[in-house]
């Protein structure tokens, strides 16, 4: 990925990885957007901020819901701190199937101060 991402125009001033709900990520103990973000982080030498936005909401599994509900399900789950300094980010995601997840992030992040939002994701489904 971070390869691909290299020859990319617009290089984002800092990395997010879509953030796991605690308990998700004490049942999994691991954020595998995070440690994709991690790898981009240092092979392409881009700030990374994973402490930034945290999601509030424990939601249902994505994978188990259709496309409208997916949306309905993340709705308001995540929260940023207010981010200076920082003009554009790149979300980083594993998997991409309708784009609820990084959209209600990019909401996020927008109202958070960022101008630009990108989304880098590993695959899209």
């Amino acid at each position: 990925m971070a390869r691909h991402f290299r020859e990319h125009k617009h290089q984002p001033d800092a990395l997010i990885p879509v953030p796991l709900h605690k308990k998700r990520l004490y049942q999994r103990q691991f954020n595998q957007a995070e440690m994709i973000a991690q790898h981009i982080h240092r092979d392409l030498n881009i700030t990374l901020l994973n402490k930034v936005c945290i999601r509030h909401k424990e939601t249902q599994s994505q994978s188990l819901l259709n496309a409208d509900d997916r949306q309905a399900n993340l709705r308001h789950a995540f929260n940023c701190k207010i981010i200076k300094n920082i003009d554009s980010v790149a979300i980083i995601d594993d998997v991409v199937t309708t784009g609820s997840t990084v959209n209600e992030l990019a909401k996020t992040l927008k109202k958070a101060g960022v101008k630009r939002v990108d989304v880098w994701a590993f695959a899209r489904a």
